[in-house]
Order: structure tokens, then sequence, then C-alpha cells
């Protein structure tokens, strides 16, 4: 049996592996991005939860053919966004009440952690670096720019995890995130909770700054636990 996807042994050498290695890297980046724009789609809510997805209609809207859309579609799989529907077919996945709630439980342990750890690797151009992103954040509150504020939030819940210093904190918690943005647009909506967000996160800045690390622990865990109060009453309503 011939496999039309063997690569002959005559052009296992260096100047042919490099023109291998590039189709390769290029397929890649094209799943990379088929990922990102069904994720946005996903998150923002372009896609609903119960919308069917194919390959065929996926790659024609995003102008691709099926192969990158068929790799992205099984990662979003894996990773929740979107289930089987049908014998063999794809449709985004509801919001889980119960991966929400594993969700926060998660971060009320690691993101006081994480907090704790960055205490430690504070420096004054650190904390400059935490204060511009809250002022961006509250910038994009003023102008009720939701895409805007679902990015400055993430950005510097991330900023915490880097200054962490720990790899684990960062890689578990970006996918976590991506869940996270199905609800942000529209809890971030309601001006009182946008304006909360912010002096939430500028106190813990404030905490960091002064070297008083139990009042950073202390404030970020009291903000994740109105977080999930405030996506809670989101998700039942």
């Amino acid at each position: 049996m011939t496999l039309d996807y063997c690569i002959p042994y005559s052009i296992l050498r260096k100047a042919e592996w490099s023109g291998v290695l590039r189709a390769l890297v290029s397929r890649k980046t094209l799943v990379d991005q088929a990922y990102s724009a069904l994720l946005d789609a996903i998150c923002d809510g372009t896609l609903s939860p119960g919308e069917r997805l194919t390959q065929a209609n996926v790659a024609e809207r995003l102008k691709v053919s099926r192969q990158p859309i068929h790799n992205a579609l099984l990662v979003l799989k894996a990773q929740g966004f979107v289930r089987a529907s049908g014998r063999r077919g794809l449709a985004v996945a509801p919001i889980d009440q119960g991966l929400f709630h594993s969700i926060y439980e998660f971060r009320s342990a690691i993101e006081p952690l994480a907090v704790r750890l960055a205490a430690a690797r504070v420096t004054p151009e650190r904390i400059a670096a935490g204060r511009a992103l809250v002022v961006k954040g509250e910038a994009m509150a003023r102008r009720k720019n939701i895409r805007g504020m679902i990015e400055a939030d993430m950005n510097f819940h991330m900023f915490l995890y880097e200054l962490s210093g720990n790899p684990l904190i960062i890689d578990t918690m970006r996918l976590n995130w991506q869940h996270l943005r199905r609800t942000m647009g529209a809890v971030l909506r309601l001006e009182k909770i946008s304006t909360r967000v912010w002096q939430e996160h500028a106190s813990v800045i404030d905490a960091l700054a002064a070297r008083n690390v139990e009042a950073a622990v202390a404030r970020i865990e009291a903000h994740i636990v109105r977080a999930h109060s405030d996506v809670t009453d989101f998700i039942e309503s």
C-alpha cells in the first residue's frame, strides 16, 4: 500500500528539508489563525451556543481549505468550546455553569498564590507597568468599549501571573481565561461592575507597591469572590 503523505528518502537532505519545514510552519500558522478566529467568534457571541459547525461552512466563511478548520475544531473540542452534535457534526458548546464554578474555585487558590509570589519580584518598573494596565482598563470602561475592557481585564491578570514567575500558573490560566471571556462581555456591560473591577485591580497594585503582601493577597481573594458572584448571577438569570 502506498501512503501519499510519506516523504521519499531522496528528499531527506538539508536543502530539501528546508522546504518541507517551511511548508509545515505555514500549515501550523493557518491552523492557529483558524483556531483564533473560531475561538474569538465563540467567546464574543458571534457563534452562539448550540450553533452547528461544519468544516465546509466554516472553511467558506474563513476562505481557507477544510484541513486547517478540521484541526482547529479538534483543538476546540478538546478544550470544551465545541462538542459533538448528531452523528458527525459539531456545535458550539453551551455555557457550562459547573465549569465556571470550577474555574473560580481554582482561581481562588491560584491567584492569591500568584500575588504572593509576585510580591517577591516587584520592582518600581513592574509597579509602573501594572498601573499603566489599570489606567488603560479604566479608559476602556469609560468608553464602554466591551472588547477593550475584556482584553484589558485579561491583560491585568496575566500581568500578575507573569510577575509570579511560575510558568504553570501562566499556561493554566491562559486557557481558563478563554472560557471566562464567554461571560465577561455581558457582566462588564454593567457600569457599576466595570468601574468596581478597576478599583479592585488598582488596590492590588497599591498593596504590592507598598510591599504589603497580606493586603495584596486579601484584595485579590475578595476580587475573585465578587467576580464569581457576578458571573453566577449572569449565568443563572
